[in-house]
């Protein structure tokens, strides 16, 4: 996938400046308040695909769960071996048994998987008949090369939003984007994903304002297998 070596070259930054922007004890995205309303409380493993550099293992284990991370970047996997158990590996080649887990976790990293729906089938394959899945990603209705969010107070959005497609297009040079750049799928492909899956949507929740930043969906693995 062509962003990993990106975030290979990127990861201290990633680590001490773009995460470093965002202040303790805050939540400007609602990243973590759709984690802990959509995941809840367990008990377990909980295995996040894409964990990067683990800086949501522990809203994970406050919920008590057992935060387990994968991720195909050394260099983040470098950073996050102090917070969760980790394996390097491929999104698309779990190194889980099948039912192994009863929570997955997907958060901020579906835009760097141009495979995102087999990715999500391998999510069903490592989770157990009524286990948890929960996506946490950019809202796909409001972020991508067609949004412009350099004024806050009045975002833009321009034709695009429509088709599919991979682009490093950005509004700002200080984001991800423009370093690794995205996958954008508009939503109902990216909800008809998860039902191709056997991962049935639930509950949703989106944050950041003024338009929405991120959406969340929770989704439990249908079936008995």
């Amino acid at each position: 996938m062509a962003p990993t070596a990106a975030y290979d070259q990127i990861a201290d930054w990633y680590e001490q400046e773009f995460m470093a922007r965002t202040q303790p004890g805050t939540d400007p995205l609602g990243i973590a308040a759709a984690l802990r309303s959509l995941l809840g409380t367990g008990a377990g493993p909980c295995l996040e695909i894409g964990c990067g550099t683990g800086a949501w293992a522990a809203e994970v284990r406050d919920l008590g769960w057992t935060p387990v991370g994968v991720d195909v970047s050394a260099a983040m996997l470098k950073h996050a071996a102090g917070r969760l158990p980790i394996a390097r590996a491929d999104a698309l080649r779990l190194p889980v048994s099948d039912g192994g887990v009863g929570a997955v976790t997907s958060i901020m990293v579906h835009t760097d998987m141009p495979e995102y729906p087999a990715v999500l089938r391998e999510a069903a394959r490592v989770l157990r008949p009524g286990g948890l899945f929960v996506h946490i990603g950019v809202h796909p209705c409001f972020c991508g090369g067609f949004a412009d969010h350099s004024d806050r107070e009045a975002v833009i959005i321009r034709p695009g939003y429509l088709d599919s497609h991979w682009t490093k297009a950005s509004y700002t040079d200080q984001g991800i984007r423009d370093k690794v750049g995205a996958t954008h799928v508009p939503l109902p492909g990216l909800l008809h994903a998860f039902l191709d899956a056997g991962l049935a949507p639930e509950r949703f929740a989106e944050g950041g304002e003024p338009l929405p930043t991120v959406l969340a969906v929770r989704a439990r693995k249908t079936g008995t297998g």
